[in-house]
């Protein structure tokens, strides 16, 4: 990789981006939102990602433009402490992993302290306040260059991070950062219990293609009985208390079922709860499904459910962008009441329920069953206002201006997305 010594590339100045998690390949199953918003700042930026190895995974390549340096942290078959369920559940799950974190933070610290000091970086984007946003705090630190950085929270790191240490280093980050952005309005709400002043705060979601991808098609027959979940299997995703609403939705409809699009620590636990309940027969594991198969998932189904909960860690979810992807593809939607999911559904959405209510969920979703012309205008509805917001050239276009603000020395302008549209209607 080649950089000019102003630290640009055809006029491009060069953006480090800092990640955990990142596809190990094209069409990896894995969460691929760093990899959506890098590649489409590649027009203006010469995107350079910094992320942890994998087994199977390159450790240096081109994707869509962004140049990927996948950093080894341990010997290939231990290389296991972000993918399967994240960090923080692997850590909680796997007590011995906690001895794969010194090397995969240190070796992260040098190979981007190395990246800043030859590639001639123009501006950070550290994704997860820890610990990108503590390495991107602590580079400027160090003698030599000293690259602005913009921090994003994306939920767990802000959730189940907990801790006066942990407290402590947030906002280290937060007071360090040209600007630091978070997906939701709850988790804005959140970041005030660290640092009271959140003058340098916006609300910023990750996106989801909604003109190309994740788009309605008339030639789909939708089904009138098919459930479908997609998610990882982790606590904080809720499948547990839909199975456990199952029996009671297929005593009023006997012909529903599910499908599940997922993989994680939990699958097997929750196969046994399938089999304990009876379940076998009207329920469907998928397994890792591809993001360039989902949508044919979503336009099908009759109803999609995510019925996320706060675990016991505290962890949540950061904004929940399966939504999107379902109400872009015009399927009708039914989550969680977890503060963040309003930022998508609204405050008084008639679509959030509470999940650990088996009665509540399952009146819920016979509800919509039984009625889907109204779900599906609701859902058509739904996606005509989302688009604004969530599609993700809109929300390139907002990273790029507090990425471009920050690279030049100036203070971003302080304001959410939401605000910013409404403003200019």
């Amino acid at each position: 990789m080649s950089s000019s010594a102003n630290g640009t590339e055809a006029g491009k100045p060069t953006l480090l981006v800092l990640t955990s998690t990142y596809p190990r390949w094209t069409d990896d199953p894995e969460p691929g939102f760093v990899h959506e918003l890098a590649k489409r700042l590649t027009g203006r930026f010469r995107v350079i990602v910094l992320g942890p190895h994998a087994s199977g995974a390159k450790t240096a390549e081109v994707l869509d433009g962004v140049e990927v340096v996948r950093y080894r942290y341990a010997p290939e078959r231990l290389e296991t402490l972000v993918n399967d369920g994240g960090i923080v559940t692997n850590l909680r799950r796997h007590k011995w992993k906690h001895l794969l974190v010194p090397g995969f933070v240190l070796a992260q610290a040098w190979h981007a302290w190395r990246l800043v000091r030859t590639g001639h970086v123009t501006i950070i984007h550290a994704h997860w306040l820890i610990p990108q946003g503590l390495l991107a705090a602590m580079l400027r630190c160090l003698p030599g260059r000293k690259a602005p950085f913009v921090a994003t929270s994306h939920g767990a790191d802000l959730f189940a991070l907990q801790g006066r240490l942990l407290q402590r280093m947030k906002r280290f980050v937060i007071d360090s950062a040209c600007a630091v952005t978070v997906v939701s309005e709850a988790m804005r709400e959140r970041i005030r219990d660290i640092d009271p002043d959140t003058a340098r705060v916006s609300v910023q979601p990750m996106g989801v293609d909604l003109r190309h991808r994740f788009v309605p098609d008339p030639d789909t027959a939708r089904s009138d009985d098919e459930l479908l979940f997609v998610g990882r299997l982790v606590e904080k995703k809720g499948l547990r208390h839909l199975l456990d609403a199952m029996p009671a939705v297929i005593a009023r409809r006997p012909g529903v079922r599910l499908r599940i699009a997922g993989f994680g620590p939990e699958e097997a636990a929750l196969k046994h709860r399938i089999e304990s309940l009876g379940l076998a027969d009207q329920v469907d594991f998928l397994g890792a499904v591809p993001q360039i198969d989902l949508p044919g998932l979503y336009r099908r189904a009759a109803l999609f459910v995510a019925p996320f909960v706060e675990a016991g860690s505290g962890d949540q979810e950061g904004l929940g962008l399966v939504l999107v992807e379902a109400a872009g593809c015009g399927c009708p939607v039914l989550a969680g009441d977890v503060r963040a999911v309003r930022d998508v559904l609204g405050h008084a959405s008639k679509s959030l329920v509470d999940p650990r209510e088996q009665a509540q969920l399952a009146n819920a979703i016979v509800s919509v069953l039984e009625n889907p012309q109204r779900a599906r205008a609701d859902a058509k509805a739904l996606r005509e206002g989302l688009i604004d917001k969530f599609d993700w050239q809109n929300v390139a276009d907002d990273y790029a201006q507090i990425l471009a603000a920050c690279s030049a020395g100036l203070a971003p302008a302080r304001y959410s997305s939401t605000t910013r549209r409404d403003a200019s209607r």
